[in-house]
């Protein structure tokens, strides 16, 4: 029987919780169908899919891999694994070379393209992601300078 591990993340602490568990129950479902056997669990809450450095859920996950502890990584999608481009073509390189292929529920079986392409692409989500950001910090900045002012002018009329 084919062993599974399940991959979950979520970005901040702005999201839920649940996510993960969420991203579990819809995995758990595919692997029953495919006749799988899910014997591990790997996730990282409230943390940026921008870099795996922090992350220990997808660290252990591969070291796991390279100790033949299952057959096959299973995500919801590829940017759960990693939104940057060198971080997920180096995970996917490592896991081909532990013999683990990467199933996604969103993309299928993830190939060099879908590195390629899927890794490229979540790059630029970042990266406007972040501009849009920013741009809703310097909005709040320049609301609450302007309701300063405008109290301040109150007071002093």
């Amino acid at each position: 029987m084919t062993r599974v591990a399940l991959y979950a993340r979520y970005s901040d602490d702005k999201q839920s919780a649940a996510s993960i568990e969420d991203q579990f129950r819809i995995c758990r479902l595919y692997a029953d169908k495919q006749g799988w056997s899910v014997t591990a669990d790997y996730s990282d809450a409230a943390i940026s899919g921008s870099t795996m450095i922090l992350r220990p859920g997808v660290r252990a996950l591969l070291h796991d891999a390279m100790a033949g502890k299952f057959d096959v990584v299973l995500a919801e999608a590829l940017d759960r694994l990693s939104r940057d481009q060198e971080d997920i073509a180096a995970l996917f390189k490592r896991l081909r070379f532990a013999g683990v292929p990467v199933i996604t529920l969103s993309e299928g079986e993830i190939s060099e393209l879908h590195v390629g392409l899927k890794g490229t692409m979540n790059a630029l989500f970042l990266k406007e992601l972040a501009a849009k950001t920013h741009r809703g910090l310097r909005g709040r900045v320049g609301s609450r300078r302007a309701r300063r002012a405008a109290t301040s002018a109150t007071a002093t009329a």
